[in-house]
């Protein structure tokens, strides 16, 4: 019998890109799987390919009977997406990939080095990986997925292989200091075999279609984790050449007339500059970035911070915040980092452009045939990538 075969489970929150992962894989090792969200997304849709029925209302009614495991962007009844996540790390030899930067891509590259070594991976990736065919698969090999650092969850999963990417911190509202955030790192590899810490490597000597020096990092946990698994390192370098990325990371959403525009995922300030840096490599001209902060918690304590990995770029615009689950706090908006810019940066081209509209078209009369434009955020500032590109075109 499948692993699963017997359970019947209930997903809150199927649409995000973790839940709807955990709610594919579940339903490939046999598990009946059904789920809610309040709204459409693009995950929904690979749900349903999936042959797993997903319903959208403004509530959740649960069949009598079904195990419930809820999103961490909702409050409902029901076990926790981490305990999903342990319970499918247990049932297969795996490795774990966290850290504060690059958790998706370093996941991401090792699922498709595996895979296209015939070694039949299964994966769990917090982001769509078009080579891969999505964020979730179900081979009869390694799992490898995604453990968050940033509530504590990973400390919850007892994998085979560990990778700690980096660990900085980035998440005020669960962390009081950096030293807390890697006591708690530490506490959870103590119960980890094998171990790969990304600060104790050289960036990859490889050829990437992935620009930055960032992503020679991730490439470098991704080969030390693929060792671990019996991978040699010149093999998979090889097939490392040929990886182009995971969703919102450093993606080309279009090139019209001339005007190369990326959007990347970067929501902190070294991951700010690092996508920043990557796009010069890029260009030809020169580099204009639009930035939509991430959290008001995180707005308050690093404005200045991200002002200064936006002085990076020529031309930069900023967005109001994105709440994701947090309630707004007053005195603390987008103008914070556009404040911060301009006393960085006199006589900078720096904006101040609340909607997507406005930064789309703050970028649109300054961008130039050469230049690299680039939208950065863990919101939706994707929408802005796209109009962009609809303005230019």
């Amino acid at each position: 019998m499948p692993p699963l075969g017997s359970r019947k489970i209930f997903v809150v929150g199927i649409g995000g890109a973790g839940m709807s992962a955990y709610a594919v894989l579940a339903h490939a090792w046999g598990a009946e799987v059904a789920g809610w969200d309040r709204n459409e997304t693009p995950y929904a849709e690979s749900v349903r390919a999936a042959g797993i029925t997903v319903t959208v209302s403004p509530e959740p009614e649960v069949p009598d009977g079904w195990e419930v495991f809820v999103s961490s962007a909702y409050s409902f009844p029901g076990r926790s997406r981490a305990e999903l996540l342990a319970e499918l790390v247990s049932l297969r030899e795996s490795v774990v990939v966290t850290g504060t930067h690059g958790k998706t891509t370093t996941a991401a590259m090792i699922a498709f080095c595996l895979a296209q070594l015939g070694r039949d991976p299964a994966w769990l990736i917090g982001g769509e990986v078009p080579q891969l065919g999505g964020n979730a698969g179900a081979g009869e090999g390694w799992l490898v997925a995604e453990g968050d650092e940033s509530d504590r969850t990973v400390e919850g999963l007892r994998p085979e292989i560990a990778v700690v990417t980096n660990v900085e911190l980035d998440h005020h509202a669960t962390f009081s200091s950096q030293v807390e955030l890697e006591d708690m790192v530490e506490r959870w590899l103590a119960h980890v075999p094998k171990v790969v810490r990304g600060w104790e490597l050289e960036p990859a000597a490889v050829d990437l279609l992935v620009p930055g020096q960032h992503n020679r990092r991730n490439a470098a946990c991704a080969l030390a984790a693929l060792e671990l698994c019996g991978v040699e390192p010149s093999e998979a370098a090889a097939i490392l050449g040929s990886f182009r990325g995971a969703g919102r990371r450093f993606e080309l959403v279009g090139e019209p007339r001339g005007i190369a525009v990326y959007d990347d995922y970067a929501h902190h300030p070294s991951e700010v500059e690092a996508a920043i840096a990557a796009a010069y490599e890029r260009s030809s001209g020169r580099v204009l970035a639009a930035f939509q902060p991430h959290l008001y918690s995180r707005t308050r304590h690093l404005a200045r911070e991200f002002a200064g990995a936006l002085a990076g770029a020529d031309v930069a615009c900023v967005t109001q915040i994105y709440a994701a689950r947090e309630e707004p706090v007053e005195g603390v908006s987008g103008r914070l980092v556009v404040d911060a810019l301009c006393e960085l940066r006199p006589g900078a081209i720096v904006g101040w452009t609340p909607t997507h509209d406005d930064a789309a078209s703050f970028l649109a009369g300054r961008a130039e045939p050469g230049d690299v434009v680039l939208t950065l955020g863990a919101g939706d500032i994707d929408r802005a990538a796209r109009r962009l590109v609809e303005v230019l075109g």
